[in-house]
Order: C-alpha cells, then structure tokens, then sequence
C-alpha cells in the first residue's frame, strides 16, 4: 500500500511551494497571497526509490465563512484520508492561534504528525524554532521549501517511520477515460463533478471563479473505470486581469489536450453566447471527443425552452456530430446519460479503421460525386488509410491532392462519418500527392549505347543532280511565259444535238 501524505497549515505557508517540489512539477498554483488552493489535489512522488502520494490542501485559519469554510472542509477530509501529516509553520510568523487550533485537531485524530517549519532562511535555527515545541506533536524540520533546503532530509526521516510494505502498480496514475468538465465561470462544473461521483469532492460555491485549479480525480461505476477533470471557468479575454486567472486558464486548456472526452456545460438561463462557441473551437482545434450539457434546464419555462432549442440548431451546426443533453447539476436530473454519450464518443474516437474499409468507403464517395476538375485534369484520389486515433486521422493518397477544395473535404468527412457510424468526434482528412520518382532526372547512356546512337544517325537528305538541272533548264517554270511546244489542257465539252 502506498503511503498517503497530507499537507496542512494556514494560509500562505507553502503547501502547494513544497507540494511541487516533492512531485517534481508545477500542477499546484502558486502566488504570494493566501486562499489560492481550495481543493485536494493530489500528486505523485518518489524519494530515494520509495514512491508515496501527496494531497496539497487549502489553508485553515479557525475564522472560516462561506467558501473558506467549505476549504476547510476539504483540508480537513485530506487529514482523515492520510497516513501522514506534514504541518507546515511559518517560521517568520511564530506561533499562532490558528496553528494551535490546527494542533489541538491533529491530537483528537491521532495521525501521525511532522511538524515542517518553513521560511527559515535569513533567521537563527534556535530563536525561530523555539515556540513551535510546544506544540509537541512530533520531530520538527526547518526547511525553505522555495530553495529546497531540509527538503530532503525531512522526506527521508518521515518515510522511515512508514513500514516499507509497497506492493502493487501505483495507485495515483489516471485510469479509464479521462473526462474534462469545462466551461464559463459559475455555469455548474464543480457541482456536475460532485453530482457525478455522490460526494463533495471540490468546492462548489455560488460566486464565479471558485475553482482556481484543474483537479484530477480517479473513481469507478459500475465497475468501469474513469478520471473526471474539474477546470477553472474560462472569461473573455479583455475581462482577464489577475496574473492566477492566466495560469488558470492555461492549466484548463492543458487538461482539455490530457482528456480523451471534453464536457462542455453551458448555462441554459443564459442561452448560448459567444464565449461558449469559443471555448467549442478549442475543442475541435484539439481534436478532442465532445458532449455539450445544458445545465439549469429545470428552472425554465417552455417557451424558452424552445427558443434555445432553435438557437441550437442554428448556431451549433459545425458541431452537429455532438450529443446535447439537458441536465440540472443541483438535483441529478439527466446527469447519468451524460455516461452513455461519453463512452459513445470515446469508442468512436479510439476505434481501429482498417485500409481495406476506408479504401471502400473513398470508392464509394467517389463513385456518388467525382472530385472536380483542376487545370483540365480530375483530381484523383487512390487510396486511403487510417494515421491515427482520438481524433481518427484519415490519410487520403492520390494525384492533385494539394488542390482539393475545402467542399469536397467536407462531403468526404461527412461521407467517412456515415460508412463509419462515428458519434461525438471530429474527424481530420488529409491528402498526400504521389511523387514521381523520375522528375528531375535525366537518362544518362553509357559508351556502348551512345556509338550505337552515332552509327544509326541518318544524314540530312541532299537535292538529287538530274532534279536541279532540270530546273535549271526550265528558266520560264515559274514566270508566267508559255513554253513552246507544250500544248494547253482544253477542257472536254460536249457537243450539242
């Protein structure tokens, strides 16, 4: 069994700092100002050979109110998952209520407790460490997790105290499909993920911009096996002014390249808008599988159900190959069908096209409507074969490829996803011209071949002697003069009766 490490602390102590140095990456945000993390985020890590995973938490500050409270909640959960708990201090800041508060927790659950206190450069060891042995939970490090100092040391000492029992493949690696819920700010996405696996696993607060992070959760039903992605909303981007929302914003749009199927949750109480058509062209320029969810469906009247249902149409057409569902997040209505389009897409998007029936179908699309005409020459299109998957890349080789209209491109992408039976993934068709292995090259011929060429020339043809002296005999041939003794042609007439 792989040990579990919490870390926890107040605010602005450098849990997420040290969380990306034990995992080795930048997964977690960081920035100078407290209340940034607010959902368990896990990771993997390995020191001198012993692999264990870390939760990075929100701080705890014993004064919680609304969506601090719910963090709290969540770091809290962290400390009853772990076998481990690393409490991080500021050494600068000394000892305060909220760490004594935190302390007193950590006695009632009897976890076994390090004490890490962080910011120790530029400070006396001793004077800095004094006040945090009271606390008296266990062996305490000082370390400045920013340089990695102690860092080490203190990872060593605390995996000792953990029995070496690791069996088994690590259990932290994501597995299944791998779902990504994106979308605008406040539209529903982390009350979807809770909704989808039957607990509060992230924050879920009415005020837009509440979750600041992708988080990767691992789960099962009924028995398959899936990783659900919660994202941070993505705004326009003239409404972005925080350094934190950039990083946001890259981190989501990374985890849409990571993800095998894209969620994409609009707002029905606010129709379809620009920014959800962007957020879909994002889709699509990733090649990703899609399922478009109308979240808040229950709370409109007919009438307006209608009229979105027509603003469907119009304006997702580019995107018809799409399932579209109308689901409220808050009561469950409609959520589980979201797993049947998901895998739908999934299986389309993964699926193995051979050469043999992706020749057949290009045959029978040519032989339906022929490709046009270029330079008085039809393009002509050979074969085809698959190049990839998820999306399904289809190679198309033949002659003038290089000037296929984009019209035919689309026929033959619609014509691929009706042999094909594709639902939920865009298709990419790519044509390749045939070279031709003898452009740019002369025949060069050898000795024997160029004197058999000297010896079979034939010399210009010369004006035979009796020819000239003939017309040189005849000076009046060509003036005009008649020639004595040469009688006229008299046309034959005849007679009357």
């Amino acid at each position: 069994m792989i040990p579990v490490i919490a870390l926890v602390g107040r605010p602005n102590v450098g849990k997420s700092t040290l969380f990306n140095r034990l995992t080795q990456s930048r997964d977690a945000l960081v920035a100078n100002y407290s209340g940034l993390t607010r959902d368990r985020k896990y990771g993997e890590a390995e020191t001198e050979g012993r692999k264990y995973i870390v939760i990075d938490t929100g701080g705890i500050s014993g004064g919680e109110e609304g969506i601090d409270e719910l963090m709290a909640e969540q770091s809290l959960q962290a400390i009853d998952e772990a076998d481990i708990v690393l409490f991080m201090l500021d050494a600068r800041a000394g000892l305060t209520p909220a760490d004594s508060m935190i302390a007193k927790h950590l006695r009632v659950q009897g976890k076994k407790t390090f004490l890490v206190a962080n910011k120790i450069d530029g400070q006396n060891p001793d004077v800095a460490l004094a006040p945090f042995y009271e606390l008296g939970l266990g062996q305490l490090f000082a370390t400045t997790v920013t340089h990695g100092k102690g860092v080490k040391q203190m990872m060593e000492a605390v995996l000792s105290a953990v029995p070496d029992h690791e069996t088994g493949e690590n259990q932290g690696a994501a597995t299944g499909i791998k779902m990504a819920i994106i979308g605008r700010p406040n539209v529903g996405k982390s009350t979807l993920v809770n909704r989808m696996l039957g607990e509060d696993r992230v924050v879920a607060f009415d005020q837009p911009g509440t979750t600041t992070d992708s988080i990767y959760i691992n789960y099962e039903r009924f028995g398959e096996a899936y990783t659900i992605i919660d994202t941070a909303g993505i705004r326009r981007r003239k409404n972005i002014t925080e350094a934190v929302e950039k990083f946001s914003i890259v981190k989501t749009l990374k985890a849409i390249d990571d993800a095998n199927v894209v969620i994409l949750l609009m707002d029905a109480s606010e129709g379809i808008v620009e920014q959800d058509l962007h957020l879909l062209g994002n889709v699509i320029d990733a090649g990703r599988a899609l399922v478009i969810a109308l979240n808040k469906w229950d709370g409109l009247e007919s009438e307006a159900k209608d009229f979105i249902a027509k603003e469907l149409d119009r304006r997702l057409q580019f995107v018809d190959f799409a399932d579209i569902h109308q689901i409220s997040a808050l009561h469950g209505t409609g959520v589980g069908h979201l797993y049947e389009s998901v895998e739908k897409a999934y299986s389309s998007a993964t699926d193995k096209l051979t050469t043999n029936h992706l020749t057949r179908v290009l045959e029978d699309s040519i032989s339906i409507h022929q490709p046009p005409m270029v330079n008085g020459l039809r393009i002509k299109l050979r074969y085809a074969h698959a190049g990839g998957m998820n999306p399904p890349i289809i190679v198309i080789h033949g002659n003038q490829t290089g000037s296929v209209p984009a019209h035919y491109k689309r026929y033959l992408e619609k014509s691929f996803r009706r042999a094909l039976d594709l639902h939920g993934t865009p298709i990419r068709v790519e044509f390749k011209s045939s070279e031709n292995p003898y452009a740019g090259r002369t025949n060069k011929l050898k000795e024997r071949l160029l004197a058999k060429k000297k010896r079979t020339k034939v010399p210009p043809k010369k004006a035979s002697l009796s020819k000239s002296a003939s017309t040189k005999s005849s000076p009046h041939k060509f003036s005009g003069k008649k020639v004595p003794g040469k009688k006229k042609d008299v046309p034959f007439r005849t007679k009357r009766r």
